[in-house]
């Protein structure tokens, strides 16, 4: 690495470290460029060219907090168990992901901010997206997933299971009703067939 590229890391981590404190405090809507440049002492002119806008760095910061979880993930990639446990596994990693984020990370201020939950959210469900498209490749190549949906179907079809989890209102409901839906969602309704 050139003391280019070095001095550019150095500055988007002084952003992301910066931006991590004070969307912790403040959430999104109480923050500005200007306070996010002057508190990682970086011109908001390098905010915008490294990160395009407030919300890419939202993204950024997402990617950041969630490296525990993909790391966990690609574990469970290596892991010698069959794919239905990996699938399962994954999708319980991934939908629990954003709460236990919101609940480590950030105050009962970021959290009441709308906006930022909004984006949050939206970030957490891209990077679940992500995660989720590569069992789903695992699954296809394993013979465990049919080849005649496509991972488009499949994605979507998880979308639809992470919008009745997101309307759960508790953490012990979500802990009652996972199991449940998850084997609804392997399963169907009729149940394993041997």
């Amino acid at each position: 690495m050139n003391k280019y590229e070095a001095r550019t890391n150095k500055k988007k981590d002084a952003i992301i470290q910066s931006a991590l404190e004070l969307f912790r405090e403040k959430g999104y809507t109480n923050v500005s460029i200007n306070e996010l440049a002057a508190t990682s002492g970086v011109s908001s002119v390098s905010i915008y060219n490294y990160f395009g806008n407030k919300e890419g760095l939202v993204k950024e910061c997402m990617r950041i907090l969630i490296r525990e979880t993909t790391q966990a993930v690609e574990c469970l990639m290596k892991e010698e168990v069959g794919f239905k446990d990996k699938l399962l596994r994954a999708v319980a990693l991934c939908a629990e992901m954003p709460n236990q984020l919101l609940d480590r990370y950030f105050s009962k201020e970021a959290i009441d901010d709308k906006v930022f939950i909004q984006l949050f959210s939206e970030s957490a469900k891209e990077i679940r997206m992500d995660i989720l498209s590569v069992f789903i490749e695992s699954g296809r190549e394993e013979g465990s997933i049919d080849s005649s949906i496509s991972t488009e179907t499949v994605l979507e079809y998880l979308q639809a299971i992470a919008g009745i989890q997101d309307q759960w209102g508790t953490a012990s409901e979500f802990r009652t009703k996972a199991d449940e839906l998850y084997k609804l969602m392997l399963y169907g309704l009729i149940g394993q067939i041997c």
